[in-house]
């Protein structure tokens, strides 16, 4: 049986079958030469069936390269736009929670990928340790809380650049960082606040090897669950309604005029819609399980886990910011600091100021 053991260190229990031919010549009692049943405990099921961690090789290639990607895109963005001289403008301060969000969201990546790595081909001799331990549930808060925290930051950026748009006349109701902090510490709280419950008893991180809260036993537990996913959802909703008046808004040829942030509206509505639909067929079969209809197995979703879960991370960072012009300003600075790149970054400074002070001309 695959979960069979050759150590003693085993948290699953077995004992060994005899083959006839291995007694010929012993002279032993008739009943101990016959073969023994082999038991296991645990027995697998639905939720720990006999596998490793990731289930798939090839899962086990892209969550290396997706981790990888996700911590070093997050944290270059992180460095640059906390390292900047220029101010800490709203639409920074967004990112930067958006950027620390995804990062948290490589490190469980990472965690997970390395677990699988050591126990790889013997996960059965370690699973109890794992799934009862603090890395599992160290895992299962940071991908909790950077999952809510991306999904919330990400609404609020929407909500932003809708308030932004809408009222790109009315100076005095502009967003400013003193309203944008408490929104986002409330987002902090409620962030934490979810990522905890499991670890209070209100579900748990230690029903699976992906130490994801899957566990729907008791009342309160699936409504926990379906409280993540109904926020998650309306979330989307929110998004996708004030990307639809953003459209709208844009069309009027006087509000483009007078609107600088238009074209970042336009593209932000695109990766936004993005995000959430590769998040659309996890909420979708996370709410059927949720309701004790599962549609999917434990070793299928982990390919959820790999291929959709995590992508918003990884893409994140790239589409939000290092592909955008005022960020590859601040990363040419940055390196200018470091005896690097002068003159590009010269470029991208005398660049800035011609266009401040033709802004300032222009009123």
């Amino acid at each position: 049986h695959p979960f069979a053991a050759d150590d003693e260190s085993s948290p699953y229990s077995y004992s060994t079958v005899f083959d006839d031919s291995e007694m010929a010549g012993f002279d032993f009692e008739y009943d101990f030469c016959q073969p023994k049943v082999l038991t296991c405990t645990p027995e697998p099921d639905a939720f720990n069936p006999c596998e490793d961690i990731l289930g798939y090789s090839f899962l086990r290639v892209l969550i290396w390269f997706i981790n990888i990607l996700a911590i070093a895109g997050n944290f270059t963005v992180l460095l640059v736009l906390l390292t900047s001289h220029y101010k800490l403008t709203v639409p920074r301060f967004l990112m930067c929670n958006l950027s620390f969000a995804d990062f948290c969201m490589g490190l469980y990546l990472l965690l997970i990928a390395s677990v699988d790595a050591q126990t790889s081909g013997q996960y059965y001799n370690h699973a109890i340790d794992w799934q009862t331990g603090s890395g599992c549930s160290t895992a299962g808060f940071f991908t909790v809380f950077a999952s809510e925290l991306s999904v919330y930051t990400l609404t609020v950026i929407t909500l932003e650049r809708w308030h932004t748009i809408t009222y790109a006349m009315q100076l005095h109701r502009k967003l400013r960082l003193r309203h944008a902090v408490p929104i986002m510490l409330a987002g902090w709280l409620f962030s934490v606040g979810i990522a905890v419950l499991p670890l209070l008893g209100v579900s748990s991180y230690m029903k699976v090897s992906i130490c994801l809260p899957m566990d729907i036993e008791t009342g309160l537990s699936q409504a926990y669950i379906l409280l993540i996913l109904v926020l998650n959802v309306v979330a989307f909703v929110v998004i996708c309604a004030c990307y639809i008046k953003i459209y709208i808004a844009v069309q009027n040829p006087e509000l483009v005029a007078a609107n600088k942030d238009t074209k970042v509206a336009k593209r932000m509505a695109i990766l936004i819609f993005t995000d959430f639909t590769c998040m659309a067929p996890i909420s979708f079969f996370a709410i059927s399980a949720a309701f004790k209809v599962p549609l999917i197995t434990v070793t299928n979703s982990k390919i959820l886990l790999v291929l959709f879960y995590p992508v918003n991370s990884c893409a994140n960072p790239f589409l939000y910011a290092i592909f955008t012009k005022a960020f590859r300003r601040d990363f040419f600075l940055l390196l200018s600091k470091l005896g690097c790149c002068k003159s590009r970054a010269e470029l991208y400074r005398m660049n800035y100021f011609s266009a401040y002070n033709s802004n300032c001309k222009n009123g």
